[in-house]
């Protein structure tokens, strides 16, 4: 069975033989552990890879995203990053007034994708193709606007705020379409949407405005026979029902930010959980013992022939011991669960 198969499997719940792998790399990895993840990579080599995006007209981006200094993003966005290898934060936003949005460019190089080069790509693994776009609708708007703004911004939407959003929103699709007419097996977006123990602003409105959003990427991949994943960080337990009516098959989240065993309740063979082990405490600070019990809850808790991919992302702090012990405990499970922690 391939890695491709394996994944497969999985997000349909028919029992795949073990469980697929994904690690999630910073460079902040590569640059202080570069032998010690060559042994990861290794002995658990990834199930699921990105495609390159084959760009045939770079997108306008100035400076290094991963590097000291001032990054400008393929909006037009300000980042000032103070350390190599992890991404910075937005200082100054690139729509400061309202009555400057008509000059809000989406990046149409994005679009100049080589399919055929894509295509050859897929053709050429067995692992599970995920596309390489960038669709992120929440985290773009806060690029553009600065957090605390958009948050004032959602408090009272102008009618500004919708045309930036419609804006953005039909580059996506635009985006996502293309993609959708390549071999990936998979189409993705995210949005970090959670704090650490609540959502960032209220379900209503998360529902009001962004849901009806979402539906329509997953209906893009849906028609075009392709799965489609999502990522957030924080704490979204009230939302994820509405991720699972909308037909999202595979979703990152920072599960121990949330009651594992109440996930496994409510969403256990609805969803696949792609990921993820604690990487705020677990992976940094855990003991051998911590990340073995870690990985086992996760599995007891919402595997059901399937539905779970062993991912963590090797990321700032992260001791490489602990990454790899996680694909070793993952590794010892056997193929049918016995629920201990449901």
């Amino acid at each position: 069975m391939t890695s491709r198969q394996i994944v497969h499997r999985t997000l349909k719940f028919e029992a795949p033989f073990r469980i697929p792998r994904h690690l999630w790399l910073l460079p902040w990895a590569s640059l202080h552990f570069p032998r010690e993840l060559a042994r990861i990579q290794r002995d658990f080599p990834d199930d699921i890879v990105y495609s390159p995006p084959f760009f045939k007209k770079n997108p306008p981006t100035k400076g290094e995203e991963y590097e000291p200094g001032i990054f400008i993003d393929e909006w037009g966005s300000r980042i000032e990053n103070r350390q190599r290898g992890i991404i910075g934060e937005v200082k100054e936003p690139f729509l400061k007034s309202w009555k400057d949005v008509d000059s809000v460019r989406p990046p149409l190089e994005r679009l100049s994708v080589d399919t055929s080069r894509v295509n050859e790509f897929c053709r050429a693994s067995d692992q599970y193709v995920l596309a390489g776009c960038r669709v992120r609708l929440f985290e773009q708007l806060q690029f553009l606007r600065k957090s605390e703004n958009l948050y004032i911004d959602l408090a009272d939407p102008p009618p500004e705020f919708f045309l930036l959003l419609e804006r953005i929103h039909h580059f996506y699709k635009q985006e996502l379409e293309l993609w959708a007419c390549t071999e990936v097996d998979a189409l993705l977006f995210s949005d970090d949407w959670g704090g650490q123990k609540s959502l960032l602003i209220s379900p209503a409105r998360w529902r009001r405005i962004f849901k009806p959003l979402y539906k329509e990427y997953v209906e893009i991949a849906h028609r075009s026979g392709k799965a489609i994943f999502m990522h957030s960080d924080g704490y979204i337990m009230d939302i994820i029902p509405d991720l699972v009516e909308i037909g999202v098959d595979a979703l990152n989240a920072q599960i121990f930010c949330m009651d594992i065993e109440s996930l496994g309740r409510l969403f256990r063979g609805k969803i696949t959980f792609w990921g993820e082990i604690d990487r705020q405490h677990i992976l940094p600070y855990g003991t051998p013992e911590e990340i073995r019990t870690a990985v086992a809850r996760v599995w007891g808790s919402l595997y059901d022939h399937g539905g779970v991919i062993a991912q963590c992302e090797f990321g700032i702090g992260a001791r490489p011991e602990n990454v790899r012990l996680v694909f070793e405990a993952w590794n010892s499970l056997p193929s049918v669960p016995q629920v201990p922690f449901a």
